[in-house]
């Protein structure tokens, strides 16, 4: 699942508005509302704390497809790139409907990142 598309569902199920959210980490609205629509991220590792804290969800959830899919493209290229947003996308419908837990869906992630990482090592 993208940063965008977590933002959106956690904003949702905790009933909140995009202004408070806004309010609630210190940005402007046009900025959070950018960071759902996907056209950009936060630049500050502080505000993924702040969203973190809000939702009560553990940092690497929000952190984990972005910066992963970002270091796969930068030392694999394109078709590393391609390859670990992939992975990411078959992850999230993995755990789509599920009853896993966030703490347990991000060690599921974890490993699975890890797992990536060791074989294109071996290849």
């Amino acid at each position: 699942m993208e940063f965008k598309d977590k933002l959106r569902s956690l904003r949702k199920q905790n009933n909140l508005t995009q202004e408070k959210v806004a309010t609630l980490i210190g940005v402007s609205v046009r900025t959070y509302k950018n960071y759902e629509l996907g056209h950009s991220l936060p630049r500050y590792r502080e505000i993924y704390h702040k969203l973190s804290d809000l939702y009560n969800v553990n940092i690497n959830y929000l952190l984990t497809e972005d910066e992963f899919v970002a270091k796969a493209g930068e030392l694999y290229g394109h078709n590393g790139f391609l390859q670990a947003k992939n992975l990411m996308a078959q992850m999230g419908a993995l755990f789509a409907g599920g009853d896993l837990s966030d703490e347990d869906k991000d060690t599921v992630m974890k490993q699975m990142q890890d797992i990536y990482w060791d074989s294109k090592k071996e290849s």
